[in-house]
């Protein structure tokens, strides 16, 4: 190990003196019913066919829900695959119900003719269009390279989950099959993918971001899915880009369209797909080496020990802070993305037995296990099933209040995309992994 890359032994070294586990939570089938029902029966709207970005209760018992719709990324697909496979695991066939619709409407409706891309964001004034919430705070405004990658990657992988249950959704595949070489065709001189795409014919406008990974993630899960191997070595090149500008430097920037390409662990989460996707393909090592190098770049992230929260309504709970991640440098609050590669850190122990690598995958399910309402107003709000994507480690990030006008050290907040970063954490490979418990 050379360069930033040996700041990885000392954080082990770290987590050896201080780590603390986190509080026992529920069963991951317990948090597949209850996440999954919550979203499906609190956050979907079937007019709109998509789930609501936020819903918030009022003191009176009423609800109000801010739609924010998109396809990916804080709604749409990251809460709608989630829950098709939280669906497949119960044989709850009304949480499949809704999140067959969510994924049929944006591959029937969502793609632009002009650009051949699909559209980002939908409401009843304006239709379809790339212009979602965050469109005003980018430099450069177009189709973004992380949204429309992480949606192709999603729609794959809800197409693997069908099959393996004998359904086809040829639509599904072909949707994906069209506009994966636009996304290939776009790339720059060192096989990056864009960061932002142009509205009208799909060009790289912008690029130096890790948030496009995802398009490569999307392109190999593709490769697998067809067998088709014509573009593997530009995809081996475009990772080995993104592992020498972005990884290997322990700096990863460039993830949401919302942060101002700050440096932060979402970007990240792509990538690792990226690398154990590559290592299905190729069975070669590097893959996993850059693996292990990815994760413990996101575990920089990670909290090892329990911070002593004060602030109700974590400091009542005995919350739990060690295995959640703080986002990014521009929002250091804790949120559960990272639990999404669950998966990626299974697929690299049964490969390499790895002592730290298991220890920190059973902080993640842990820590969201124990991190929702188990029963109604568990978190002093909402329903069972519901949670939050902010959780405040530190006074320094109080924002919420209680009616009393008191601060609260979370958002009091249903937000499906969250509940979505669970589920897709534990009902994969976990779900079967020493008792289904953490």
């Amino acid at each position: 190990m050379d360069g930033e890359r040996t700041l990885y032994a000392a954080l082990e070294a770290v987590y050896g003196l201080w780590h603390t586990p986190p509080r026992p939570g529920t069963t991951p089938s317990r948090a597949a019913e209850l996440l999954a029902g919550a979203v499906t029966r609190d956050a979907w709207l079937p007019d709109d066919k998509n789930y609501v970005g936020i819903t918030k209760e009022h003191s009176d018992g009423s609800y109000e829900q801010n739609k924010i719709f998109s396809i990916s990324w804080t709604n749409g697909l990251s809460a709608a695959v989630p829950c098709l496979q939280a669906a497949h695991r119960l044989g709850d066939e009304t949480i499949r119900a809704a999140a067959l619709a969510c994924i049929d409407n944006i591959v029937q409706n969502s793609l632009d003719p002009r650009c051949g891309l699909p559209n980002e964001t939908w409401d009843a004034e304006n239709g379809w269009s790339c212009r979602g919430w965050w469109f005003d705070g980018m430099y450069t405004g177009g189709h973004s390279g992380y949204l429309v990658g992480q949606t192709l990657y999603y729609i794959l992988k809800a197409y693997r989950l069908e099959a393996a249950r004998g359904i086809d959704h040829p639509d599904w595949l072909a949707f994906v099959q069209g506009v994966v070489p636009r996304l290939a065709a776009a790339r720059n001189g060192d096989g990056e993918y864009p960061f932002t795409l142009s509205e009208q014919t799909g060009a790289g406008l912008e690029y130096d971001s890790l948030g496009s990974a995802w398009c490569l993630a999307a392109e190999a899960a593709l490769m697998q899915l067809t067998g088709d191997t014509a573009d593997l070595p530009a995809m081996e090149r475009s990772e080995a880009h993104y592992y020498d500008a972005f990884i290997r430097r322990a700096e990863c920037y460039g993830g949401p369209p919302d942060t101002s390409k700050a440096v932060d662990s979402e970007g990240v989460l792509a990538y690792i797909r990226v690398a154990r996707l590559l290592h299905e393909l190729t069975g070669k090592a590097v893959y996993l080496d850059h693996l292990r190098d990815a994760l413990c770049y996101e575990y920089s992230f990670k909290f090892c020990y329990n911070v002593p929260v004060q602030v109700p309504p974590l400091s009542r709970l005995g919350w739990s802070s060690c295995g959640g991640s703080i986002t990014s440098v521009a929002n250091p609050h804790i949120h559960p993305m990272s639990c999404t590669v669950a998966d990626e850190m299974f697929y690299y122990l049964r490969r390499r037995p790895d002592a730290y690598i298991e220890s920190r995958l059973k902080d993640t399910v842990g820590w969201s296990l124990q991190t929702f309402n188990t029963f109604d107003r568990e978190y002093d709000y909402g329903r069972a099933g519901w949670m939050s994507e902010r959780f405040c480690h530190c006074e320094g990030l109080l924002v919420q209040t209680y009616p009393d006008g008191s601060l609260a050290s979370t958002w009091f907040a249903l937000m499906p995309w969250a509940c979505g970063s669970v589920l897709e954490g534990v009902c994969g490979t976990w779900w079967n992994y020493k008792g289904n418990t953490a």
